[in-house]
C-alpha cells in the first residue's frame, strides 16, 4: 500500500491524506517522465497488446443503441430489473453483491480502484462476465483471462473516444464506464443508482477505514467494517461528468441521470422507463 500521512478524523476512521502525499513543487519533467515511463513499461507487457486488440475489436459494435452504467448508491435498490432486460449493462466495482438479491447480471464489470480490485479479486477471478480492470490488477492478485481487458491509466485530463491506448479515470469509475459506452458506440447512456451522497467526510480520495456498516452503497457490507476504501471526490467526479456529458453532445449522443432521487443534477433527468421507451 502507499506511504501514508495519517490523521484521525473520527473515532476508528485513520485516513492518509492525499494532499500531504502530494509533491511540493510542480516538475513537468517528472509528469511527463511519469506518463512515458508508465506506457512504456505496459507496452512490454504482452497482456497489453491482447487488451488492446480486445478493446479495438469493441469500437462501434453497439453502434446506435442504448446502454445503462450501474452505479453502487443505494438507490439502485429501488431499480425494475425487469426493464433492463435486452440493454447492455455496465456494472461498476462489486456490483456482484447485488446477485443474492436480484436475477440482474451486467453484460459487463467495470473496475479500477485499488481497493476494490484486492478486495473483490476471489469474485473476479471466478466469474465469466466480461471485465475492463485497471492494468494494476495484476498485482493485486487478480488473472488475466480471457473475458477481462486491462485497462491504462493516464493523467492526461480528457475524454477518451477511442479507449484501446489509455483513459483518464476523472476521479470515479463511473467515468471510465462513459468512456467504453462512447468507444462501444452506444448512443444514449444513462445512469442509475448514482446518487452522488456520501455520509463519510474528509479529503477527497482519502483513504479511510470503514467502521461498521456501509450506509454510503447498496449492500452493508459493500466496504465491510475494517476495510480501507478512499472517500469520493465528488468535485472532479462532477467535472468528469460535464466533460463526459460535452463530448457525448458534440457527437450527438445523448447521456443521462435516470437515479431515483440522490444529488447529481448536471446531467439531464430522465426515469429509467422513459429512458429504455417501455
Amino acid at each position: 500500500m502507499w506511504r501514508q500521512h495519517q490523521r484521525c478524523i473520527s473515532p476508528g476512521m485513520v485516513v492518509a491524506d492525499p494532499i500531504h502525499q502530494s509533491r511540493a513543487t510542480l516538475n513537468p519533467y517528472l509528469s511527463v517522465g511519469g506518463l512515458l515511463l508508465s506506457r512504456l513499461r505496459w507496452d512490454f507487457d504482452y497482456r497489453s497488446w491482447i487488451s488492446r486488440s480486445r478493446m479495438k475489436s469493441l469500437a462501434g459494435q453497439y453502434r446506435g443503441q442504448k446502454a445503462v452504467i450501474v452505479c453502487n448508491g443505494p438507490s439502485v435498490l429501488n431499480t425494475d430489473w425487469s426493464l433492463l432486460k435486452g440493454v447492455y449493462t455496465f456494472g461498476l466495482n462489486k456490483v456482484n453483491l447485488l446477485f443474492d438479491q436480484a436475477a440482474f447480471r451486467p453484460s459487463c464489470i467495470v473496475a479500477v480502484n485499488p481497493y476494490v480490485l484486492e478486495q473483490n479479486r476471489e469474485f473476479y477471478n471466478s466469474t465469466d462476465i466480461p471485465l475492463f480492470l485497471d492494468s494494476h490488477a495484476l498485482q493485486l492478485g487478480v488473472r488475466f483471462r480471457k473475458n477481462s481487458v486491462l485497462l491504462h491509466r493516464t493523467g492526461i485530463d480528457k475524454f477518451a473516444r477511442d479507449c484501446s491506448m489509455s483513459l483518464n479515470w476523472g476521479g470515479t469509475v463511473t467515468y471510465v464506464a462513459m468512456q467504453l459506452a462512447f468507444h462501444f458506440g452506444f448512443s444514449d447512456v444513462a445512469l442509475i443508482g448514482c446518487d452522488h451522497n456520501f455520509s463519510a467526510t474528509g479529503p477527497a480520495n482519502g483513504v479511510v477505514r470503514r467502521k461498521g456498516e456501509d450506509r454510503d452503497h447498496f449492500h452493508p457490507d459493500y466496504f465491510a467494517d475494517g476495510q480501507l476504501w478512499q472517500l469520493p471526490d465528488l468535485n472532479l467526479s462532477e467535472a468528469s461528468y460535464r466533460r463526459a456529458a460535452d463530448v457525448y453532445q458534440a457527437f450527438g449522443h445523448r447521456l443521462v441521470n435516470a437515479t431515483e432521487g440522490g444529488k447529481l443534477e448536471i446531467l439531464p433527468r430522465l426515469s429509467l422507463q422513459e429512458f429504455v421507451g417501455r
